[in-house]
Order: structure tokens, then sequence, then C-alpha cells
């Protein structure tokens, strides 16, 4: 998923560790990608689920 503009495609994914939005045209490191989007669900369920 682009952290920037949300598409998913697999297409996304060139290589093991590059990522190229093909709807946006974001690029960046694929583990970057990975870690904005495993942070951002993070806060989402952080926020949605109160300690």
């Amino acid at each position: 998923t682009c952290p920037e503009c949300g598409y998913t495609a697999k297409e996304n994914r060139p290589t093991q560790e590059k990522f190229h939005c093909v709807a946006c045209g974001r690029t960046a490191h694929a583990d970057t990608v990975g870690a904005i989007n495993v942070l951002r669900a993070g806060l989402v369920r952080r926020n949605a689920n109160p300690a």
C-alpha cells in the first residue's frame, strides 16, 4: 500500500527492495514503506482501543 495515495497493487513492488507506486509515482525503499504502513496501522489500533 502506498503511504502517499493509499493505492495497493502487486506492481508497486518491482523488486524485493524497491517500492514504486504505479498510481502516484512515489518511490522509496520497500522496508521504509512497510514500516510506515505498520506504524499507521498501530496508531489506528491504539486510537480505537485506548489503554
